[in-house]
């Protein structure tokens, strides 16, 4: 049976941020279809690094290297690829991984997997002063380039992913590997029930730039405006009571560093995902989907879903698009549980559909 080497940002924890949902997705599928005895893992990211390995690490984005990479570990992982047959890159800033095998003989396959593209998320992520800015947009650039000249396969979230690396890399996705989840929520009896007047709606993510400035933006723009209760859960959005003393309503509840994420989900009346900017997709829609939620989301956290969006709960880029169809959903009575989002979940993402594109993907 053929052996992988499976290249991953960082060892996960307890709580997983989106991307680590996707690699772990990424990583059952290969053990399934190469068998978990043949695929090894290296995380290159280590959280546990004292501060002068940090610094150290810092240097070497000038010369391409993101973080936790440097010329002599990145020599050791290649020496170490070439006793595999793929060596799967699960995160496109460590394209030079890929370049330097390449360049050293390796015979075997590169595969390069784009969570997102990274200049645009990294360009999202970074203030517009933080020093070092440019090196870190520049460093996720190249590293883009290199996997899109030395990988035998890309793999993308999204079309729209693929079509700005062939706009701006020349290279498309050799394949679209949409965000899919293990089914945690098969019941034999599904909560009953409709959206009461007042209803609960609640609002996933970590602290990240676009995920705050979409809160903030609800909060100003449509909370006020409907009869609603709001919850904020997500990994580091207790920092919200220091940014948002200017907006942030005291009767908004907010539960950060939740170990377990599925009793808000089951609790939600209505999921509300206010996201403007991005890449990728947004592994929260597809949880909503699974738990059969009702989903009220913008275009960017629609990205990459294939459905009927006022079925699953609504498509909303405006305040008063958020707010009528908030009025609508709790005065028309809807049922908590949407048959349809659920539906849509297990036909189309659920990790049950991820071993058969992955044998394709491997060749």
């Amino acid at each position: 049976m053929p052996k992988l080497l499976f290249i991953r940002y960082k060892r996960a924890k307890n709580i997983l941020e989106g991307g680590e949902v996707v690699s772990r997705r990424n990583l059952e599928a290969l053990e399934e279809v190469l068998g978990k005895e043949n695929v090894e893992v290296i995380y290159i990211h280590d959280e546990k690094a004292k501060k002068k390995s940090r610094l150290v690490g810092a240097w070497f984005f000038l010369r391409n290297y993101f973080f936790g990479l440097t010329p002599k570990r990145t020599a050791a992982i290649v020496d170490k690829a070439m006793d595999y047959d793929y060596l799967w890159i699960d995160r496109s800033v460590f394209g030079i991984i890929g370049r330097r095998a390449r360049h050293a003989g390796y015979k075997g396959k590169i595969i390069c997997f784009f969570h997102n593209i990274e200049t645009v998320f990294f360009d999202a992520k970074l203030p517009k002063w933080l020093l070092g800015r440019r090196v870190v947009l520049s460093c996720a650039r190249h590293n883009d380039t290199y996997c899109c000249r030395v990988a035998d396969a890309i793999v993308t979230l999204t079309k729209r992913d693929s079509d700005f690396l062939a706009k701006h890399y020349g290279r498309a996705a050799d394949f679209i590997a949409p965000v899919m989840f293990k089914d945690r929520y098969a019941k034999d009896i599904y909560p009953l029930g409709n959206i009461p007047s007042k209803p609960l709606c609640v609002f996933l993510g970590s602290f990240f730039p676009a995920n705050v400035q979409g809160v903030e933006w609800f909060v100003r723009e449509v909370y006020h405006n409907v009869d609603i209760s709001l919850k904020i859960v997500g990994k580091g959005m207790d920092k919200l009571k220091l940014v948002g003393k200017d907006w942030l309503d005291p009767d908004i509840e907010i539960i950060t560093d939740a170990p377990q994420l599925e009793p808000y989900f089951i609790q939600a009346d209505i999921m509300v995902i206010p996201i403007f900017k991005g890449s990728g997709m947004k592994v929260k829609t597809c949880e909503s989907l699974m738990f059969g939620k009702n989903i009220l989301a913008t275009d960017e956290a629609w990205e990459g879903y294939d459905l009927d969006f006022d079925r699953a709960g609504g498509r909303c880029n405006s305040a008063w698009e958020f707010i009528q169809r908030i009025k609508d959903l709790s005065k028309v009575p809807v049922p908590r549980f949407n048959a349809y989002s659920r539906e849509v979940f297990l036909s189309k993402y659920s990790d049950a559909q991820a071993p058969e594109l992955f044998r394709k993907i491997l060749g």
